[in-house]
């Protein structure tokens, strides 16, 4: 009995023994690899990645709709507030110039067709009372009929055009101020060292790296 237990504990250590040498621990590997390449002049440094903000997948949602319901309100919510009143005068202007245009095309129009009916008391034809006769004769008044309403529509195509850039540009701004440019961001040329797992020996080279 006491012979076979003196077996089984010799047998037991001498498998822990045999595992123990087979199988070195991973600090003393890197020590010893950390040893090698600082003799050779070479220094390993650990990269840590810094901590990325949060995204807020309905920003740029919220930024067009804030610029939808009030044109500059979805810059002032990116901060982007120099563009607010780039947005209200280009906006604003656009919407001044059809109201000018369209004003004049109504007062243009009704002159017109009074002139056209054989009234002659229209502003244009005779303002001052001097008796000279029309101001503005009835071609006139038609050309400058035509050109108040073509002036009138294109500048209602502006306003309309310049309200959905403000829209885009709130959404697009929102897009683009969560969008990855920090340090970790790049493409390099670095070293590149391999290490043999039998012989424990590295192997050196250069290679390409993107970082994202």
């Amino acid at each position: 009995m006491s012979k076979s237990l003196f077996t089984f504990f010799f047998l037991g250590f001498f498998i822990f023994a045999t595992q123990a040498q087979e199988d070195p621990t991973t600090t003393t590997e890197v020590d010893s690899l950390e040893t090698t390449l600082e003799e050779e002049g070479i220094v390993l440094v650990d990269s840590v990645k810094s901590k990325r903000k949060a995204i807020n997948p309905l920003a740029p949602s919220k930024a067009a709709f804030y610029s939808a319901v009030f044109p500059g309100l979805g810059q002032a919510y990116n901060k982007r507030y120099w563009k607010v009143p780039i947005v209200f005068g280009a906006i604003g202007a656009a919407v001044y110039g059809y109201t000018w245009n369209d004003s004049r095309y109504d007062r243009v129009r009704t002159a017109f067709k009074r002139r056209q009916a054989g009234f002659t008391d229209d502003e244009f034809y005779d303002p001052n009372n001097t008796g000279n006769g029309p101001l503005i004769d009835l071609e006139d008044l038609q050309n400058e009929q035509e050109r108040f309403q073509r002036d009138r529509d294109l500048l209602l195509l502006v306003s309309v055009a310049l309200y959905a850039l403000n829209i885009v540009d709130a959404n697009v701004d929102a897009h683009l101020k969560q969008f990855n440019v920090d340090d970790d961001l790049s493409f390099d040329m670095e070293p590149y060292i391999n290490v043999d797992p039998v012989t424990n020996s590295p192997h050196y080279g250069m290679a390409m790296t993107i970082k994202f």
